[in-house]
Order: C-alpha cells, then sequence, then structure tokens
C-alpha cells in the first residue's frame, strides 16, 4: 500500500518571541522539523509534503532535500486548509498527516496506526491526558465508538472533561481526503478550516474512525514556546539515555548526559557526567569516558579512555589509547594503539603511532608521528607560515626534548633525537642528536637592576 506523508510547518510560533521560524528551533542541536523528516523516511513514503508559510525561505534553504517537496500556506487558515495546499501532490492509497513542531512522534507508534487504514477506515491518533486544556476532546458514543472531535473553545463542559484528546496526527484513505477537505467549513470559533472535522463527515459516510494512543503525553506535544521546547529536550535525552543503557552502557547520572547527533555504543561503556555527544559517534567497547568532555564526529576504539575536560572533534582514538585531561584532538586526528596524549596537548590533522606519547603542554598540528615516539613538554610543530601549511614527519623511537620546535616542512629519522629547547629547521638523519640552540655564556659580576 502505497503512503503519502503530509508534515505541517507553516506555523510563524509567535510564543517563542524569535525571528526563527517555530519548527527550526531545535531539539538535540536539530530542527524540530528535521527531526519529524527522519521520522517520515523511515517510513518508506512515496512522497513527504511539507508545508510552510512563515518564514518559507529560511525552512527551505535549512531542509532542502532531493526526496522533499515543499508547498506553500500563503495564508494560515487552520489544519485542513494547509493539507488542501497539498492536494495536487498526493496519490497514495494512505497519507498520513503530520506536524512539524512535534519531534518526539516514535515511528513504531505511527506504523501501528497506519496499520488500520483501509478503504472503509482510518486511523486517529490520541493521548490520555492529566490537563486536556487546549486540545480537541475525542468524542464517542456509547459504544466507545470515535463520533468526532471538538476544538476545546468549542466544546461544551460536559465535553470538556474528556480526558482522551486529539494529537492530530491522523492516516486516512487517500481517495476521500480531497472530498473531505472540499466540505470543510470555518464557521468555528477560531474561524478556521479544522482538519479534524473530517473525523465527523467520515462517521456520516459510514466509515470506521479506528483510534492508536501514544505511549505519552510528550511524544505528540508540540513546542508552542520555549518552556515547552525545554521539556522536549529533556525528555529526547531521557529517551536516549535509557535507550544507551539497555545496550550496555553506564551512565554515572543520566541526567547529566546529552545526546546530539547519532552513537553507536559498545558493551561496558561508562561515560561520566556532563558529557556532550555531538554528530557521528562511535564508541566501541570498554570505553571510558570522564566528567565535562565534548566529543564530536569521532570514533572511539575498543577499550579507549578519555579523561576529565577533554574535547575530540574529527577524531579517532585507537585500542587502549588515553587522553586528557583537559585534551584537544582536532579533526584529522589519529591515536594509534595504546598511544597517549595527556593534559593540555592541541593535535590538528596529526597522526600518533602506536605506543606513541605526548604527555603535555603541546601543540603537534600536521604531523606524522611514528611508534614510540615521545613529546617532550612544550613542543610545537611550526607548521604554518602565514600563508601555507607543511608537514612534520618523525620516524619510530624518535625523542623530542622538552620545549622544541619543529619548523615545518621537516623530517626526523628512526630514533633521532632533539635536546631541549631546540629550534629544529632542517632534517634531522637516523640515530641523530639535533642541538639548535645558542651556546650558554655565563657572565660574571653581573648585578640584577633595582628598584629606584
Amino acid at each position: 500500500m502505497s503512503l503519502d506523508i503530509v508534515i505541517l510547518a507553516a506555523g510563524q510560533g509567535t510564543r517563542m518571541r524569535s525571528a526563527l521560524p517555530k519548527v527550526l528551533h531545535p531539539v538535540a542541536d536539530k530542527p524540530m522539523l528535521g527531526h519529524v523528516i527522519d521520522t517520515a523516511r523511515r517510513l518508506q513514503p512515496s512522497s513527504i509534503q511539507v508545508v510552510i508559510g512563515h518564514g518559507a525561505d529560511k525552512v527551505r534553504e535549512r531542509l532542502a532535500a532531493d526526496d522533499l517537496n515543499f508547498v506553500i500556506q500563503a495564508e494560515q487558515l487552520g489544519t485542513g486548509h494547509a493539507v488542501a495546499q497539498a492536494l495536487p501532490q498526493l496519490g497514495a492509497d494512505t497519507v498520513l498527516v503530520l506536524y512539524g513542531d512535534v519531534p518526539l512522534i516514535e515511528t513504531a507508534t505511527l506504523e501501528r496506526l497506519l496499520a488500520l487504514v483501509s478503504d472503509n477506515q482510518l486511523g486517529l491518533l490520541t493521548v490520555e491526558l492529566a490537563d486536556p486544556t487546549g486540545y480537541g476532546r475525542i468524542v464517542r458514543d456509547t459504544d466507545g465508538v470515535v463520533q468526532a472531535i471538538v476544538e476545546h473553545k468549542d466544546a461544551s463542559e460536559a465535553q470538556r472533561q474528556i480526558r482522551e484528546g486529539n494529537t492530530g496526527i491522523l492516516a486516512v484513505p487517500g481517495k476521500r481526503l480531497a472530498d473531505w477537505l472540499g466540505r470543510l467549513s470555518n464557521s468555528n470559533a477560531q474561524g478556521e478550516y479544522y482538519l479534524t472535522d473530517v473525523i465527523a463527515m467520515a462517521v456520516a459516510d459510514g466509515l470506521t474512525v479506528a483510534t492508536e494512543r501514544a505511549a505519552d503525553e510528550m511524544e505528540v506535544l508540540g513546542a508552542n514556546d520555549r518552556i515547552q521546547l525545554a521539556q522536549l529536550e529533556c525528555h529526547y535525552q531521557h529517551r536516549i539515555a535509557r535507550r544507551l543503557m539497555a545496550q550496555g552502557v553506564t551512565l554515572r547520572d543520566p541526567h547529566r548526559f546529552d545526546v546530539r547527533g547519532e552513537v553507536n555504543v559498545g558493551r561496558d561503556v561508562t561515560i561520566d557526567i556532563n558529557v556532550i555527544l555531538e554528530g557521528k559517534v562511535v564508541i566501541e567497547d570498554d570505553v571510558q569516558i570522564g566528567p565535562n568532555c565534548v566529543i564530536k564526529d569521532s570514533v572511539l576504539r575498543k577499550g579507549a579512555i578519555v579523561k576529565a575536560n577533554s574535547h575530540l572533534d574529527g577524531a579517532e582514538m585507537g585500542e587502549g589509547a588515553d587522553c586528557g585531561p583537559f585534551a584537544r584532538l582536532r579533526p584529522g586526528t589519529k591515536l594509534g594503539a595504546k598511544a597517549h596524549v595527556g593534559n593540555f596537548v592541541e593535535l590538528k590533522n596529526a597522526v600518533l603511532g602506536e605506543g606513541a606519547k605526548a604527555g603535555h603542554l603541546s601543540y603537534l598540528g600536521d604531523a606524522e608521528i611514528g611508534a614510540r615516539t615521545n613529546i617532550g613538554a612544550g613542543t610545537i610543530t611550526c607548521n604554518y607560515d602565514g600563508a601555507n601549511k607543511f608537514r612534520t614527519v618523525m620516524g619510530e623511537d624518535v625523542f623530542i626534548g622538552s620545549n622544541s620546535a619543529l619548523v615545518a616542512p621537516v623530517t626526523l629519522g628512526d630514533r633521532a633525537t632533539t635536546g631541549a629547547g631546540s629550534v629544529v629547521t632542517s632534517d634531522v638523519p637516523a640515530d641523530t642528536l639535533a642541538v639548535g640552540r645558542a651556546k650558554q655564556r655565563n657572565i660574571e659580576g653581573w648585578k640584577r637592576p633595582t628598584k629606584k
């Protein structure tokens, strides 16, 4: 059975008090609409129609993709009017309506909803609410059969006591939709064309309205202001934390842990508090991550250790490698197995070979460093001349004395050594000591300056 999905994303979101269109406000660093589109894609529809209006250019610019068709709703005249704008693009057996500001809807929930749809039955997603104020109410007859949805502002006092609320998400037979939308009226308290009126029409036409319930209110909560946006963020993070713990991750405190991307984890991973994972992160078995670390678009191989307050971006740590505390691994950095990077060491586009060490207070940029090489404190690869970048290459078992400056391009052969405080400007052959510093002079009888 073919499927078209219509995502309503035209609202302004005045309560956000923002120049940014509401659906572009982020949850876990991704626009709310982006989450909904990702969920829609997992259902493998024939088409995804995104109805946009307020800030349409910004929405299209941010989220444009080959599998999306953007439809303009020039005037916001209600949800029914919004879906009608997409009608010319719809031709599937089933049409599913989603909302661009409801980012936490689960794929499994929608799959259950879609399973309800047939030529003579539509599917409606509802939710049980502790406080249904503001929600449309699901009105059923004495046999429990859905008869209509009544919006809060149009509901009687008796209807307002109903706790089963409408989520707005529904799936309908495609061939019926045009007829129902054409019969909508705006004779209501809001003066809008309500998509929810389709339910009463379907009942009148002899169709059954089958319902599926969301797991909880948060799954179908829309963000109308920044308070609700924060609630969605919190719930999203708790959901991800529970999933990771089910996969074998120990989180010291699930309430102090954020994922802002995609994470693949192994078993027996331990993550301390205030860790942020961004982009695409792969964490293999037995990895340990200390507190206050930010890890973005990186791979941590089996047994790697990231100590407190370290920042990884586009880096790869080999098996048993460790870094930190206060280490920074920038894009293009690769640590070999059991390599060690200590405190206040920064690497950029650098490869540290197996068992190599950079213990503290160094910058290694555009460098290839061989196995078991030891980098002394205060070492700098001088890779930039103000216009171009150059590379430093060190062989295996090299020893770099403290406070060395290696002026690239330069190559140091296997087992080469530099004396502490050297400025190395030319290649160093294997098994050779390079000393590049002024000869020391001791001046006898020298008097220190004194204050006048």
